[in-house]
């Protein structure tokens, strides 16, 4: 029941008519038994929004494209990790002051060490753009190494040189090696779910692949990797992983996983 007690919740981007962060947030509200509502805020104006937190007493927003850069500068505090990652995709309003969290690193790691040992391990990811950025720190802070390999050589060479790693074009994956590759790039997402950026041949059985993509749930490079021999990881754990960690920086109580990834899961399924 929605009343005057009723703490709000938000996600903040444009677009967000595609996002299923309002099923796995409300799944999870419900099932705790918190009076409380997360809702969808299409959001052009990133400052004018972030005013709005504090004038509403909104309690906790998610933030995404495009604003995860941008957002940074009009708010109280930013912990360490985000203020290093250069975005946050998490502000929570302590009586008015906002705080900036990244827990897209936070779920992009934690899906990864439930198969393979980050320190020491040497990881390529394609892409450079903000799940790009998250994962690559998320990955130096645990231990690992990197190589960066993208389609526009300026913001490859951007992201390698903040992350101090090698930068590679896209082209160049057939000379290079390494225990686990991440793609972090819209290539195969729904409808374009036939397209993959990495030849199949490259993929070998003892690899970890990791697809940022989870629209649809096995995309056409797990597919290939799962028929490669490889460990593969649908981005649909990075996504409830972040929102696990959202959850409980909100509201200091623990998530209820389980429910959360099946929200996402039955409301893909029906999308077909």
């Amino acid at each position: 029941m929605i009343n005057s007690k009723t703490r709000l919740y938000c996600i903040m981007g444009n677009p967000v008519e595609h996002s299923l962060s309002p099923v796995m947030h409300n799944a999870a509200f419900k099932h705790c038994g918190l009076n409380s509502v997360y809702v969808a805020f299409e959001v052009d104006d990133i400052r004018g929004a972030i005013e709005g937190i504090r004038a509403l007493h909104i309690y906790g927003a998610s933030v995404t494209i495009p604003h995860k850069t941008e957002a940074i500068r009009h708010l109280d505090e930013v912990e360490p990790m985000a203020q290093k990652i250069g975005a946050v995709n998490t502000i929570i309003n302590q009586n008015g002051r906002l705080i900036g969290h990244n827990t897209d690193w936070v779920g992009a790691i934690r899906s990864l060490e439930e198969v393979i040992d980050i320190p020491g391990r040497h990881f390529i990811i394609i892409g450079a753009g903000g799940a790009a950025r998250a994962i690559g720190f998320g990955i130096r802070h645990k231990g690992g190494t990197l190589t960066i390999l993208n389609r526009s050589e300026k913001r490859g060479q951007g992201l390698a040189r903040d992350l101090e790693c090698p930068f590679y074009p896209i082209d160049s994956i057939k000379e290079l090696d390494a225990h686990a590759l991440i793609h972090a790039t819209p290539v195969g997402m729904y409808p374009h779910i036939n397209h993959t950026l990495i030849p199949k041949e490259w993929l070998k059985g003892e690899m970890v692949v990791m697809d940022v993509v989870y629209n649809p749930m096995e995309t056409r490079l797990l597919k290939d990797a799962k028929q490669r021999g490889c460990t593969v990881i649908s981005g649909l754990k990075m996504l409830v992983y972040q929102g696990v960690a959202q959850f409980e920086i909100w509201t200091g109580k623990q998530a209820p996983i389980k429910v959360m990834e099946r929200a996402i899961y039955e409301t893909l399924t029906l999308l077909g």
